[in-house]
């Protein structure tokens, strides 16, 4: 839209004619005819004239006129080159958000394939461990590997004969050596314990396993989207401003 395509629409947009607009403006219709037909272009005086008149702020009246006349047959009004030096600073503005957010949504998504790689939110290890039985309050940790051992000292003593050895392992074994394994997310040391009846269980490392989880591959996957959004937002609005800067002559 020119100048003259402007001031037309703002005319009739308040129903008025050339005389009454002219008169409200308050200069001659002959002049207005010509401003309005592009056969003339107000003076920097006569602009200022035009903008108090129809009581609109210069921005209202510059913003549907195309840049390139506002850069050229326009230019030599302050209001306008307030105007257009705006308008850049504005796309700079809009230029720095686009760009600090691509960088943001960037950085967080290399930030998340990071984490499900390494296992920092969800383990990736899946560790083995196992319990040779319950250890009864006040016996000793090692128990299972200790009561062996003391059945084979009683035996070298004669204090019991194999056979008394034989079935007393074996009903310890039946009693409490029953054998318990688990897999846990996440390393809980080489060894813990947790309550069972009147006793507790010893649980010991015997396995890692490095698998994978579905969370971390979620997590990986909205990583690589989330990084791969921010670089096609940077794209994006370098196109963009590269065609803007094509469309019109920098300010």
């Amino acid at each position: 839209m020119n100048f003259g395509e402007k001031l037309k629409q703002i005319r009739t947009a308040r129903n008025l004619t050339q005389p009454q607009f002219a008169e409200a403006i308050g200069i001659e219709q002959s002049y207005l005819s010509k401003l309005e037909n592009d056969k003339s272009q107000p003076s920097a005086d006569m602009f200022s004239s035009i903008v108090k008149a129809l009581q609109l702020a210069p921005q209202e009246l510059l913003a549907d006129i195309d840049r390139a006349i506002l850069q050229s047959s326009l230019r030599h009004i302050p209001e306008v080159s307030q105007f257009l030096n705006g308008e850049v600073q504005r796309r700079l503005h809009d230029a720095r958000k686009y760009i600090w957010g691509a960088a943001a949504a960037c950085l967080l998504g290399f930030a998340m394939m990071l984490a499900a790689n390494d296992g920092i939110f969800f383990a990736n290890n899946l560790y083995k461990y196992k319990s040779q039985g319950v250890i009864l309050d006040g016996e000793s940790d090692q128990i299972f590997e200790q009561f062996p051992k003391i059945q084979d000292l009683k035996m070298a003593a004669r204090i019991i004969t194999m056979e008394e050895s034989m079935r007393s392992q074996a009903e310890f074994q039946a009693n409490r050596g029953k054998v318990q394994t688990i897999e846990v997310w996440g390393n809980r040391g080489g060894v813990f314990f947790e309550p069972a009846g009147n006793g507790k269980r010893k649980f010991e490392l015997v396995d890692v396993t490095y698998v994978h989880s579905s969370k971390n591959i979620l997590l990986q996957y909205l990583g690589a989207l989330l990084m791969f959004s921010g670089l096609l937002l940077a794209v994006v609005e370098w196109r963009m401003r590269k065609a803007g800067g094509g469309r019109h002559v920098a300010a």
